[in-house]
């Protein structure tokens, strides 16, 4: 697996676009209050062609004009990490025009971004062996104050972990450069509340998180409930169901191969779900299961579903439960992961030791 360089403090922020656009309201204006926090902090910015474009269905502009953004601010030598604008709908049509072998031969290069950006971000793992990150989007960094794990997410293209940050903050001044040659793992833990309902609009762009519902996970080995402690490891893979369940069977699916490449470490699947209901989520597993994807499974992190609601007697731990349960492996639901903020940054490719106490959760990503 390959990691990218850290950004070093007062580097380049690269942002881009091969899913929606920060064209209309509240993105616009909460990215572009990202950007001048961003830059506040010393950081110099530059801006793929199709930021604040909205000529696409789904996407922010044509496949091909995505395709060739992603290209460019990959394989450019100026930007230090690169940031999505935004999650959408249809960034699949951009695969058919992105030179995956290019960018596997290229110097990696961080890239951060969920929901749809799963197209991209699972990808760089399965068919370039790169790491990504698998967190929150360019816009949501405008917000008032920051919430911690926006802070996790930036520190994770930083090479520091919340340690590293307070020690910073007493005074410590290590720049980023010896945090590259230090820089081997990124520890993140969960949230005490999370936001049901956002207040986020058109009127209060910068908005922070609408932090009212109190984190319970729920732990399983098996189909049998946990109360006491997990300890699991595996290499992490994973994103939003929606778009995985898209590329299986795809010209685009290595998954099976990824899989046996690492099935020495084995595979923590990390899971959300955006638009699915919990029959989809059930079946898009019943996918996954049948077609190989889930050998050598060591473990599943699940995020709350954004559309769980119950439905002719399913919910949604049954819905997982029925075939992740079968595996006899960990199976830690409700985690901060995905469309119900807020979200632990996840790298993906990494060597994850998750540790579950009660209702924490600790993830130590390490970068072999």
């Amino acid at each position: 697996m390959r990691y990218p360089k850290f950004l070093s403090r007062g580097g380049t922020i690269g942002f881009l676009a091969p899913s929606f656009g920060c064209n209309i309201e509240p993105y616009r204006t909460a990215f572009d209050h990202a950007v001048k926090k961003w830059q506040g902090m010393g950081y110099r910015t530059v801006f793929g062609p199709n930021c604040y474009a909205g000529e696409g269905i789904g996407i922010s502009n044509t496949p091909e004009k995505c395709a060739r953004e992603v290209m460019e601010m990959f394989l450019s030598k100026e930007a230090g990490c690169l940031i999505s604008c935004g999650g959408g709908e249809l960034m699949c049509e951009v695969l058919p025009y992105v030179d995956f072998s290019k960018l596997a031969e290229a110097e990696p290069k961080w890239y951060m971004g969920y929901s749809d950006n799963t197209n991209l971000t699972y990808l760089l793992a399965t068919l370039a062996d790169t790491a990504s990150v698998y967190g929150p989007c360019a816009p949501s960094f405008g917000m008032e104050p920051w919430h911690e794990a926006l802070a996790d997410a930036f520190g994770i293209l930083m090479g520091q972990d919340a340690a590293e940050r307070d020690t910073e903050k007493a005074g410590d001044g290590r720049n980023g450069s010896e945090r590259i040659s230090a820089g081997c793992r990124a520890v993140v833990h969960g949230y005490e509340m999370w936001e049901k309902e956002s207040l986020k609009s058109e009127e209060n762009p910068l908005a922070p998180y609408n932090l009212t519902e109190k984190r319970s996970i729920r732990s399983y080995l098996g189909r049998e409930s946990v109360s006491g402690d997990l300890r699991f490891q595996g290499r992490l893979l994973g994103g939003c169901l929606d778009c995985l369940v898209n590329l299986l069977g795809t010209r685009f699916d290595r998954t099976r191969e990824f899989t046996e490449r690492y099935r020495e470490d084995g595979i923590i699947w990390f899971l959300e779900a955006c638009d699915l209901n919990v029959f989809a989520i059930r079946r898009g597993l019943w996918q996954m299961e049948e077609a190989g994807w889930l050998s050598n499974v060591k473990g599943f992190l699940i995020g709350r579903p954004a559309n769980g609601e119950a439905m002719m007697g399913l919910d949604a731990y049954g819905a997982v439960l029925e075939v992740a349960g079968r595996k006899n492996v960990p199976v830690i639901m409700d985690v901060d992961l995905g469309h119900l903020p807020p979200m632990m940054p996840v790298v993906v490719g990494s060597m994850a030791d998750v540790a579950v106490h009660g209702n924490d959760i600790r993830i130590e990503m390490r970068y072999v």
